[in-house]
């Protein structure tokens, strides 16, 4: 009777780390600063070009000011917000023969050590809905014939959406990159059981010969 107590006790696995990571992963912002600042600068080029008359009747500073704006949320989402809040950081290299080379990097550590849910969903929102407001700006400025305001919508579609189109990269890679890792390490494991196999099979037939003989 106490041998069944002690295999029961042997059999309970009480899985505390795991519970752990899932609390903290759906914790608060751990990242408040830069969560902020990867929606401040694209919501304040949004609405400083939806209400900017109301305020300035000079159209070149509303033009730089949108256009510092979003300058600074091209930078500030290239190299801070995304490898902080996800993880995630593209960039261009250019190599010795002058020849230009986009990277993507996803970190391999695990997801919550970099950021949380809260963090993760506000910053695809941001990255996403963005772009598509600029579009909808695209269209009417091209319909209602405001033509001086064209380039500056050109310029905030093309900004925000290579970020969008790097971090997609960024996220595609990390996941083929880990796939092509995983296989490998099968690949790795399964070669000590293929070599053990091939000596024993060998060793059986030599054994063999030598009976025959």
């Amino acid at each position: 009777m106490k041998q069944a107590l002690v295999d029961d006790t042997e059999d309970v696995s009480l899985d505390l780390g795991s519970e752990e990571e899932l609390a903290l992963r759906k914790a608060k912002i751990r990242h408040p600063l830069a969560t902020f600042f990867h929606l401040f600068f694209r919501v304040s080029a949004i609405v400083t070009y939806l209400f900017c008359d109301w305020f300035s009747n000079s159209f070149v500073a509303c033009f730089v000011t949108i256009l510092l704006l979003l300058s600074f949320d091209f930078w500030s989402v290239k190299n801070v917000t995304g490898r902080l809040l996800v993880g995630l950081r593209w960039w261009n290299q250019i190599d010795e023969d002058g020849k230009s080379h986009w990277m993507f990097e996803a970190k391999r550590v695990p997801t919550i050590v970099t950021s949380t849910e809260a963090e993760a969903r506000i910053f695809w929102l941001g990255l996403i809905i963005c772009p598509i407001i600029w579009t909808v700006f695209f269209f009417s400025t091209l319909f209602s014939l405001k033509l001086k305001w064209l380039a500056l919508v050109i310029a905030g579609i093309s900004l925000q959406t290579a970020n969008l189109y790097g971090y997609i990269h960024c996220k595609l890679g990390g996941q083929k990159s880990l796939s092509r890792l995983t296989s490998r390490l099968f690949v790795t494991a399964d070669v000590p059981k293929r070599q053990t196999r091939r000596i024993s099979d060998d060793s059986t037939e030599e054994h063999g010969k030598t009976g025959t003989r």
